[in-house]
């Protein structure tokens, strides 16, 4: 028998470096640091972005204290910063400077650029004129709002009361209500 047990203590160190391959693969999952430490700390505000994705969402725009447009969507999320708008099922109304003569548009998608004020609408746009009875067929119209133009750099057809328009690009300036076509424009009368 042993005389003093404290002589035993030299194999606590011993038993743990003999058996560590067994318990040390555990230790060091458990002690492995998680998450990202290039993401900044919540609350600094470095590096946030307000990304959201809604259903049903209304912009409404105003210049001059004036509302000039209601723009619905189905959706609305962020784009690659949260400074841009996509949408999803647009519905837009130009009210403008006569109320009296609206002018709706529609399209697939769109994306607005908030600090721009610039309106991008692609895929299936129809506008439509109910005041002069036109509609105005495209796949990509641009609204710029410190302009008040409209540019449509792809196919349109506008169809009237008695006429068709073809053209490969538009220009169309709302503050004075006149197109420029360009690019092989056929007029059916």
């Amino acid at each position: 028998m042993m005389k003093n047990p404290r002589n035993l203590l030299w194999l606590i160190p011993l038993l743990l470096f003999v058996s560590s391959p067994l318990w040390k693969p555990a230790l060091v999952a458990f002690l492995t640091p998680r998450g990202d430490f290039g993401a900044s700390l919540s609350g600094s505000g470095e590096g946030q972005g307000q990304n959201f994705i809604m259903d049903a969402i209304t912009i409404t725009l105003n210049s001059n204290g004036r509302k000039e447009w209601i723009i619905k969507a189905k959706r609305a999320f962020t784009g690659r910063t949260d400074r841009e708008l996509g949408m999803i099922g647009v519905d837009a109304l130009y009210i403008g400077r006569d109320p009296g003569k609206p002018v709706r548009i529609s399209s697939n998608r769109g994306t607005y650029y908030l600090d721009e004020r610039h309106l991008i609408l692609i895929d299936s746009v129809v506008v439509r004129k109910p005041a002069t009875h036109e509609v105005l067929y495209t796949d990509l119209l641009h609204y710029y709002d410190q302009t008040k133009m409209v540019v449509s750099p792809v196919d349109v057809k506008i169809v009237g009361k008695g006429f068709t328009i073809r053209a490969g690009r538009m220009d169309y300036d709302l503050s004075t209500d006149a197109y420029d076509f360009s690019d092989g424009v056929i007029v059916d009368i």
